[in-house]
């Protein structure tokens, strides 16, 4: 059996198999395996969620995914890396981390079981074509021709191609007689055209993103906001750019509504306001403003509020309740995503309809398997794009 793909999917699947007895070999473009990991949870490796839901997982074929986790929650993966001496800790959310807290503690523990079991690891080998005669698998690599009767493609999607991710997997899929579903990126920055942006740059607050494509309501996400040059990230934008992504290859008009003080009701920061204004103050309502708003912010909020007053006494409540809907619905154009260069992940994949949920093997194909990021499955941040990569991995076991 040979193993296209040394990340999370080839490693467990690898592991997997040759602990059954099955000899492996596990091919690697790269110059070691699991670049992806290392750089996973800012080096922190978040591996898991304790708290596994099928909501958290997004394809065109539901009932798929549905069918690959069932049994497969967090205890049997948690199981599989007790099993390579790793131990586990929760953190927020219910993600789970290596209690080392490095992502450098997974790679090589896999690696070592991986070798350990019998797997050929063969590192800085990219596979240029794949052919299949009658039940001959052959492999066109940097490192000459490999044949196998088996094959498991976990080569990932074009996400972070600086860490190696390709579309190589698709078009071996694809010659082979498979069918894609479109790919988008996912889990990314997104880009706005706005110039005020590039004055907020840097600022980062708590607020509530909520997207709307050609005027209509998709989804909010609540969490980081940070502004940049190009427009705008942060955890809680990362959460909803897998919307945005789609909404965006069909030419839709996206925009941000973004609620900049989701902690205070409209009335509760409406009456901060009218508590905060001295009538005798001559403040300018830039400067006054300051006391509870990053400064970059103030200009932009003044523009699109349309106030016309310029100091703290001029205000009454018909201008602050155009402040305080501003400040809770501050409006931000999307015209691009930051791309594949950006994204942790990608929508789309190997159509899931040619593909058993019990073996991860190819109905098209006899002897092809999938695992991981290839197929059309995308999860969550949080960890939920590992458990998919660890479950599809073990998968690949079952007869």
């Amino acid at each position: 059996m040979i193993i296209v793909g040394a990340g999370a999917a080839g490693l467990c699947a690898a592991i997997t198999r040759a602990r059954e007895g099955e000899k492996v070999t596990l091919l690697e473009q790269n110059s070691k395996v699991g670049k992806k990991i290392l750089v996973s949870g800012n080096g922190k490796c978040n591996i898991d969620n304790k708290y596994i839901n099928l909501n958290r997982f997004h394809s065109q074929n539901p009932d798929f995914v549905a069918k690959v986790l069932e049994g497969y929650d967090f205890p049997i993966v948690e199981k599989f890396f007790t099993s390579l001496g790793l131990e586990l800790v929760e953190g927020k959310e219910g993600k789970m981390f290596p209690m080392s807290l490095q992502a450098t503690s997974v790679v090589e523990l896999l690696e070592y079981e991986a070798k350990r079991v019998g797997v050929e690891v063969v590192c800085d080998c990219a596979v240029t074509s794949v052919d299949k005669k009658g039940d001959t698998f052959t492999l066109e690599t940097t490192q000459g021709t490999k044949s196998c009767t088996k094959l498991v493609l976990t080569s990932g999607s074009p996400a972070a191609p600086q860490l190696g991710g390709s579309n190589s997997g698709y078009a071996f899929a694809t010659k082979m007689g498979h069918a894609l579903i479109p790919r988008h990126p996912s889990l990314v920055q997104l880009c706005s055209e706005e110039p005020w942006v590039k004055g907020c740059a840097g600022v980062k607050v708590t607020g509530l993103a909520t997207l709307y494509a050609n005027g209509e309501y998709i989804t909010e996400k609540k969490g980081d906001l940070l502004f940049t040059n190009y427009g705008i990230s942060g955890l809680a934008i990362l959460d909803l750019s897998r919307e945005v992504s789609t909404r965006l290859a069909n030419f839709d008009y996206c925009e941000l509504n973004l609620d900049l003080m989701p902690e205070l009701s409209k009335e509760k920061l409406t009456n901060l306001l009218l508590q905060r204004v001295k009538q005798e103050s001559e403040k300018p309502l830039a400067l006054w403003l300051q006391g509870i708003i990053n400064k970059k912010l103030i200009s932009i909020i003044l523009e699109q509020s349309k106030c016309k007053v310029r100091t703290e006494d001029a205000l009454n409540r018909k201008e602050i309740n155009k402040l305080v809907h501003t400040i809770k619905n501050l409006k931000l154009s999307v015209n691009d995503t930051k791309g594949f260069k950006g994204a942790e992940v990608t929508t789309g994949g190997i159509d899931t309809s040619e593909v058993n949920p019990q073996t991860m093997e190819s109905k098209v194909v006899d002897n092809l398997f999938f695992a991981g990021e290839i197929l059309d499955v995308d999860g969550d941040r949080g960890g939920f794009n590992f458990h998919w990569a660890w479950v599809t991995g073990m998968r690949t076991n079952i007869e």
